[in-house]
């Protein structure tokens, strides 16, 4: 508590400080605390800076790298673009060959064996039938021949020898149908010339040309 002095001779009251602090009064007790919020608040806050300092670069390293791979990868793109389109054309030109000498091997392969159409029919075809021309074409076999005979007869044994090469079990399962295309009289002998027509038949994955 404060104490009073004596007035002096021109009124003035002289109040002299109290010897210790007066504890019922809070803001004129001293400060006793240690370390400061503030200083925690700005340490808290330094180390999200910091953090996100830290991720940032870390983040930015990482893009820097992917963009070097990126631009390396490129380069060997680029570089190598040519000869990767080279080798390209020259496998579609490969494959053009290949297919072309697929499409010559199954065709080979699905035509009969001549020598073996011309022995059967050697045996099979009658006396009164004369060949004048076998015509080994791609499709089939043309035959023409002249069958010996009165002529109401001849036509007979025209249609007979037509049947007898599409039934025949050596040759039948050669052609896919065999067709009697023509018969007409030869004006010089007057016997009755006949051309048939016997279309192969084609392997399974044979190519048609």
């Amino acid at each position: 508590m404060a104490l009073t002095l004596p007035k002096k001779s021109d009124g003035a009251v002289v109040v002299v400080p109290p010897w210790h602090p007066n504890l019922r009064i809070a803001e004129n007790l001293p400060d006793t605390k240690v370390v400061r919020t503030a200083f925690f608040i700005n340490g808290v806050a330094m180390s999200v800076a910091i953090a996100l300092a830290l991720y940032l670069g870390i983040q930015e390293w990482k893009l820097h790298e992917v963009n070097k791979q990126v631009a390396y990868w490129q380069h060997q793109i680029d570089k190598q673009k040519k000869e990767s389109a080279d080798a390209v054309a020259l496998y579609q030109d490969f494959k053009q060959e290949e297919a072309k000498v697929s499409e010559a091997a199954d065709f080979v392969a699905s035509k009969p064996v001549l020598s073996s159409i011309i022995l059967r029919l050697g045996q099979i075809t009658p006396k009164k039938i004369a060949f004048d021309l076998l015509d080994f074409r791609d499709n089939g076999l043309a035959i023409r021949a002249t069958v010996k005979g009165a002529p109401d007869r001849a036509s007979g044994d025209a249609s007979a020898y037509e049947k007898l090469l599409r039934t025949d079990k050596m040759l039948g399962p050669m052609f896919a149908d065999v067709n009697l295309v023509t018969m007409r009289r030869n004006a010089t002998t007057g016997r009755l010339v006949i051309e048939i027509f016997c279309d192969y038949k084609k392997e399974k994955g044979a190519k048609k040309t």
